[in-house]
């Protein structure tokens, strides 16, 4: 198997890129792109660090970022299993990129920029919830953000393919089968939603 290793090779496999795809770049929210942003609740927050990439879901039941200015996006981090891959990589290096998903819309919203994390009580108190705050909010500094393609949603069906989930394998049996049972099972996929409910905010 040969690989491509050259950048003029690779264009010449691909072409041009259309024009639609070079203009719809903006460096900072404009209302239209800010109206998108502000309608997703689940992005998908991407980042790197030395040990390597991280790609981390992100959800709401509102708004999944708040815009502090048109160059400044905030996310909460709500607790989760205090992995911290992603907050560990965002204070060695702070590169991002964010997905943003509307249930419904095969299109997407990509935000690339720069990353910085806080617990600044402040900005900590304007997420708060059920009398809980995020432990940390990352700030983000729009690089670039631009529209994704709607095509590979559509090949997908993501919101139209129906309920795939049944013959999926429950995380408790994932858990137990790479620990060789010594965690996970069925305790483990019972007990799951009471946890999560106690820790959702």
């Amino acid at each position: 198997m040969q690989f491509i290793n050259d950048i003029t090779a690779l264009e010449a496999l691909y072409g041009t890129p259309g024009a639609a795809s070079i203009r719809k770049v903006a460096r900072q929210l404009t209302p239209l792109y800010r109206k998108w942003i502000m309608a997703s609740r689940l992005c998908v927050l991407s980042t790197v660090g030395p040990e390597g990439v991280d790609g981390s879901p992100r959800g709401d039941d509102g708004p999944v970022v708040m815009a502090l200015d048109p160059g400044t996006l905030a996310l909460p981090d709500w607790r989760g299993n205090n992995r911290l891959d992603s907050l560990r990589n965002i204070v060695r290096d702070p590169r991002v990129a964010l997905m943003f998903m509307v249930p419904g819309s095969n299109n997407v919203v990509r935000v690339n920029g720069t990353a910085r994390l806080t617990a600044d009580a402040d900005l900590r108190a304007r997420f708060e919830k059920h009398g809980k705050q995020p432990a940390t909010v990352i700030v983000i500094e729009i690089g670039e953000i631009y529209t994704q393609c709607a095509r590979a949603l559509m090949r997908a069906e993501t919101w139209t393919g129906g309920d795939l989930s049944a013959e999926l394998p429950t995380v408790g049996e994932i858990l137990a089968e790479v620990s060789q049972g010594e965690e996970g099972g069925a305790r483990y996929d019972c007990d799951w939603g009471a946890r999560a409910a106690k820790t959702m905010w």
